[in-house]
């Protein structure tokens, strides 16, 4: 429970408008640090709801699929350059990041990730990877600026971002495929 109470205060934290902006200003800040501290903030709160309402998340989401689903389609839908500057121009959108990120990404990740099978687990890992590859180039390689609120040297820097994101994944990838995790544990 204390986890919970920690990830409320995180929540509210990154809430505050100082903060808030502050993360907001820089582009790579704003993709690669404010989203995925607020899906980790939804992640420390999961047990909280895991413990109040046990039954509805055996009854929604048994194996864990629908979550994890749930999980990527959020994922997905921040990742694109309309959905940041919309955060950025609209307060109701600003809103629904607050509030989709911990509570439709962040929740239902951990309540899904030990429920799904390890293929379960490798798929959404590769999708996750060649999507950090694709969002990499597209932000790299497009000769339009795609965001309205930041440079295009901003939009190029979340790029190469993204792609050392994949990279690394890769990279833990094969080498979990050459050495046994469980002599380590």
């Amino acid at each position: 429970m204390k986890q919970s109470i920690y990830g409320l205060l995180l929540l509210l934290a990154l809430i505050l408008p100082p903060v808030a902006n502050l993360m907001e200003s820089v582009m790579v800040i704003h993709m690669h640090m404010q989203m995925p501290l607020l899906i980790f903030t939804g992640f420390l709160m999961a047990r909280f709801f895991q413990l109040r309402f046990p039954q509805f998340f055996e009854k929604w989401n048994g194996n864990g699929v629908p979550g994890i689903l749930l999980f990527v389609i959020i994922v997905v839908y921040w990742t694109l350059p309309r959905s940041m500057d919309e955060a950025l121009n609209e307060q109701s959108m600003e809103l629904f990041k607050f509030v989709s990120l911990p509570l439709l990404a962040g929740i239902p990740l951990r309540d899904s990730w030990k429920k799904l099978r390890p293929i379960g687990k490798d798929i959404t890992y590769y999708f996750f990877a060649i999507l950090f590859f694709g969002m990499g180039w597209l932000y790299i390689d497009s000769p339009v600026q795609l965001c309205n609120n930041y440079l295009v040297i901003e939009q190029i820097t979340l790029g190469w971002g993204f792609l050392t994101t994949a990279i690394c994944m890769v990279i833990y990838k094969v080498y979990i495929a050459f050495v046994d995790p469980s002599k380590y544990e």
